[in-house]
């Protein structure tokens, strides 16, 4: 599925996303629009000039792959064509829910991205560093993500605290995609 193209001027300053960025546990059941969803996957590793991407890679070795998870299914996120490949039919928030220690916000929250890592592409070129560079590049992603919900009028929090191989198993992920983080993102209640 091919998604909007993804704006490259905001209305909200980086200044502001920095200044209202919280992390938020309480979501409106409201479903996201498929421009804020092709705007967050885009601030999370979408193309810009010359091929790179919207987050830094240690070599240009970009070990991170994106999902996403709605109420509809399980997505992988392309970022050379800037699409989603369905990945797993179904809503499969409550059993996500379960994989990151029954923190309700992951099951409320209308759309999670995952972000794995596929650490072969990294050590290839860095051998040992390689994990310390995929970490140090999830968390340029991650912080991408937050900022962008923000500058959206979204709302998101960080969960590091899940059971990898129960989350691997919910999005049937490949054997090579390591998850590293859950980003619940929404409308907020307060």
């Amino acid at each position: 599925m091919r998604l909007s193209a993804p704006r490259k001027k905001g209305e909200v300053s980086l200044e502001e996303t920095l200044e209202k960025r919280r992390s938020h546990r309480s979501y409106a059941p409201k479903e996201l629009r498929s421009e804020q969803i092709s705007q967050l996957l885009w601030a999370a590793q979408g193309v810009v000039e010359r091929g790179l991407r919207t987050a830094p890679s240690a070599g240009a070795t970009y070990p991170l792959e994106i999902y996403l998870v709605t109420s509809r299914g399980v997505y992988h996120y392309r970022p050379q064509s800037h699409e989603l490949e369905p990945a797993l039919e179904g809503d499969v928030r409550s059993q996500l829910c379960q994989a990151c220690l029954n923190q309700e916000w992951v099951k409320q929250a209308p759309i999670s991205i995952i972000v794995t890592a596929a650490y072969q592409r990294t050590a290839t070129g860095y051998g040992s560093r390689a994990t310390r560079y995929v970490h140090i590049e999830v968390g340029h992603v991650a912080q991408n993500i937050h900022l962008q919900a923000v500058a959206l009028g979204l709302c998101s929090v960080p969960v590091g605290a899940f059971h990898d191989e129960q989350v691997r198993k919910v999005l049937s992920l490949p054997e090579s995609h390591q998850p590293l983080y859950v980003i619940p993102v929404g409308y907020s209640t307060e």
